[in-house]
C-alpha cells in the first residue's frame, strides 16, 4: 500500500465528517441542546483529526500520479491548493470546537458564541473540502471534467 492508496482511502473522511459535524452542531444550536452541541463539537474535532492523514499523504500521492498519462500538473496543483485551504479552515474550526468544549465544561456564557463560530467555520471548511474533493476527482476521473463527457445521444 502506498501513499496514493492511503490518500484515496482517507480523503473522503474529513468531507463527510465535517458535514456530519455541521448538521449535528447546527441542530444542537437550534434546539439549544447542550448534549447535541457537545456531540457536534466533538464531531468537529473528529473531522479535524481525520483531515490530518489526508493532508499528510497528499504530496506522496501527487508524486506517484504526476507522471501518469492524462494527469495534469495543473489539476494536481489546483487540488492541492484547495485541499490546503480547506485543511486550515477545518483545523481552525477544530481549535474553536476545543475551546468551546472547555467553555461548556466551565458553564461559560461565551460557550454558545464560540460553538456558533465553530459551526460557521466547519460549514466553510465543508464547502472548501468538497471543492477540493471535486478537483481531486478530476485528476484521475476524466469523466467529471467539463467538456469531456459523451454528447447526448438521441
Amino acid at each position: 500500500m502506498n501513499q496514493a492508496h492511503i490518500h484515496l482511502i482517507v480523503n473522503h473522511l474529513p468531507i463527510a465528517g465535517s458535514l456530519f459535524a455541521l448538521i449535528l452542531l447546527g441542530v444542537g444550536l437550534l434546539r439549544k441542546n447542550t448534549t447535541l452541541i457537545e456531540a457536534g463539537l466533538v464531531g468537529v474535532l473528529g473531522a479535524g483529526l481525520l483531515c490530518l492523514p489526508a493532508q499528510l499523504t497528499g504530496e506522496g500521492a501527487a508524486s506517484i500520479v504526476q507522471d501518469l498519462p492524462r494527469v495534469s500538473r495543473a489539476l494536481i496543483q489546483n487540488h492541492a491548493a484547495a485541499a490546503e485551504q480547506g485543511f486550515w479552515v477545518l483545523e481552525t474550526a477544530a481549535a474553536l470546537a476545543l475551546f468551546a468544549l472547555r467553555l461548556l465544561k466551565d458553564a461559560s456564557p461565551q460557550a454558545r458564541r464560540l460553538a456558533l463560530l465553530a459551526w460557521v467555520a466547519v460549514g466553510l471548511s465543508f464547502s472548501l473540502l468538497a471543492r477540493a474533493g471535486y478537483l481531486g476527482g478530476q485528476i484521475r476521473h476524466p469523466e467529471i471534467r467539463e467538456g469531456l463527457g459523451r454528447p447526448n445521444e438521441l
